[in-house]
């Protein structure tokens, strides 16, 4: 059998091979993504959070779902850090009275990082920093 228009096909292939890895190429050895530092409103009167900070920057997903699954399911509502220190297991009532401001403390992390919370599904969010 013999292939007609041989040399266009493959010269069409390579066109298009080209065009579909383009982006590819033309981001070679640049970054994906570089997050941009973000600085964190403090909590009034710098009170101590729950955990310290690092830990609270990285697992603060994991402890309230923790915190959900222990006050919903087991009926337990008191938390005790790795201080020894008793805290309520209340996102309202805990984490907003000192992170009053949804704007600047939660919404401007999430946003940078992409990801939508669901725990105002739940809990009334609140309306701003209070005086």
């Amino acid at each position: 059998m013999k292939l007609y228009n041989g040399g266009i096909i493959l010269a069409g292939l390579v066109i298009f091979l080209g065009l579909v890895t383009m982006p590819v190429w033309a981001n070679l050895g640049k970054p994906a993504y570089v997050p941009q530092k973000l600085t964190m409103p403090a909590a009034p009167n710098d009170k101590a959070c729950i955990e310290d900070k690092e830990i609270m920057r990285n697992t603060h997903m994991q402890i309230l779902d923790s915190w959900r699954d222990a006050v919903v399911r087991d009926g337990k509502r008191v938390y005790i850090n790795r201080h020894g220190k008793q805290f309520a297991m209340s996102l309202q009532n805990t984490c907003m009275k000192c992170h009053n401001n949804k704007e600047e403390f939660c919404d401007k992390c999430h946003l940078e990082a992409a990801v939508t919370p669901y725990c105002w599904d739940c809990h009334i969010a609140p309306k701003g920093k209070k005086q």
